[in-house]
């Protein structure tokens, strides 16, 4: 059917018709990837401001209500949504490997965009610790592979570079990190960058961020930190020591969602297998058990937690390690959720530890070295985590120094496991041989 208007020449319908599949079809991607990002947001926003309103007028109500919402999460991802469970970034990645039109019509269709969203959001009003930057990355991939259905021939070469450029402006609009975007791509998605990709790439992450800096305004994530002063004789030692607790961290949250079966008891091991949904109601309870202890502080992403670090704030010494294990709870069952937030927040909280023994060395400067060490240690993708802490907290001062920390801390990681997104990526490439996502695969995203 020809839209066009009858009167234009067949010569400027062809021009016209080459244009929009050149450009058109893309321009239109990264707005709708800038407009989902940005409504996503304000959608888990809205969601954790809900739990925190009903948390704060009745502190035992979590009990309730976390674990009811774990079981209905887990319910609803392995009937109606497999795929959708954990962050998203191993689908992706699985996704571009190899068999890129069976496996998106597995991991990026449609239905998995919806549930992906209504399910997290679900997560996020009972309290569980996700984030929403990851999801973010599998929504904006599957808003652009399925825009392949507006090219005349859709080969696999244009699916792979439509699924890279949507997942990464869905990092650079939920961070408002277009840099950190394009390094994600190229360090964490894909170890061959093509050269035809990257102008792909960087359109989507454009037009993606110029919607989404119309919405919300021109921001960093975390604000601006103050450093002056803070470069002191201290600074190499604070780096090195940083780095190597942030990458310990980091390194045993890895071995825990991938080494399950070591220190899970045998019971539980069985109810998880044979009970999933009774399973993810009993990691909700352990997540509110946890939240109570911490008067509040581990529910949700941590965003609030580490902004106010960096604000000068305050929280308890165990903080890091009670959000540690708050993160391993909420991703035990197979919950749709990011680890990006988290694990920064996670950071902030080992950066305001280390400043009791580096007290003449500037806090602020401590989380940000630790929120790149522990972003790092988790993923192993050093170069991103830099990147996209550096342009969080507009903190180009410290760039050597963020460098260093990111390396050391994904260098010890590795000690402990493999990296994560890879090994749980693995996974799923070995399950698409039969084309089904069975229900081990859904455990083991966050196993």
């Amino acid at each position: 059917m020809n839209i066009l208007p009858s009167n234009i020449s067949g010569q400027t319908q062809r021009h016209l018709r080459r244009v929009w599949r050149k450009f058109g079809i893309l321009w239109l991607g990264a707005v709708l990837v800038g407009l989902v990002a940005v409504l996503y947001a304000r959608l888990i926003d809205a969601g954790f401001g809900i739990f925190r309103a009903m948390q704060q007028a009745y502190f035992w109500l979590p009990i309730i209500i976390t674990p009811l919402v774990g079981a209905l999460c887990v319910w609803l991802t392995r009937r109606y949504f497999p795929g959708a469970e954990g962050s998203g970034i191993p689908q992706v990645i699985a996704t571009l490997e190899e068999d890129t039109t069976q496996r998106g019509l597995s991991f990026l269709s449609l239905k998995l965009l919806f549930g992906k969203i209504a399910v997290s959001f679900l997560a996020i009003i009972g309290g569980f610790t996700i984030g929403r930057e990851g999801p973010t990355v599998q929504v904006g991939a599957a808003l652009m592979f399925n825009l392949r259905r507006l090219y005349p021939r859709a080969s696999a070469a244009l699916e792979r570079r439509l699924i890279l450029a949507g997942a990464a402006a869905g990092l650079s609009a939920a961070f408002n990190t277009p840099l950190a975007g394009i390094v994600f791509a190229i360090e964490e998605l894909t170890r061959s960058f093509e050269h035809r990709a990257s102008g792909v790439v960087i359109t989507v992450i454009i037009f993606a961020g110029a919607v989404a800096l119309g919405l919300n305004g021109n921001y960093t994530y975390f604000g601006t930190i103050q450093i002056a002063g803070a470069l002191t004789n201290m600074l190499a030692v604070a780096v090195v020591v940083t780095g190597v607790v942030t990458g310990v961290a980091g390194g045993i949250f890895c071995w825990l969602l991938l080494n399950t079966e070591r220190w899970i008891p045998a019971k539980v091991r069985v109810l998880r297998r044979e009970r999933p949904v009774a399973f993810g109601a009993l990691c909700g309870f352990v997540v509110a058990l946890i939240g109570i202890i911490a008067a509040g502080a581990t529910f949700g992403s941590g965003y609030v937690e580490a902004q106010s670090l960096l604000a000068g704030g305050h929280l308890p010494i165990l903080y890091p390690f009670l959000k540690m294990a708050s993160m391993v709870g909420s991703y035990l069952p197979g919950i749709p959720g990011g680890i990006f937030a988290p694990s920064l927040s996670i950071g902030a909280g080992f950066g305001n530890l280390l400043h009791l023994f580096f007290g003449n060395t500037s806090l602020q400067m401590l989380i940000a070295l630790a929120m790149v060490g522990y972003l790092a240690a988790v993923t192993q993708s050093p170069i991103t985590a830099f990147v996209i802490v550096m342009e969080m907290i507009n903190g180009h001062a410290l760039v050597i120094s963020l460098m260093a920390t990111a390396l050391i801390a994904s260098r010890v990681s590795r000690f402990f496991a493999p990296p994560l997104y890879d090994a749980l990526s693995e996974r799923y490439r070995l399950s698409c041989a039969s084309q089904i996502v069975s229900p081990d695969l859904r455990k083991s995203e966050n196993a």
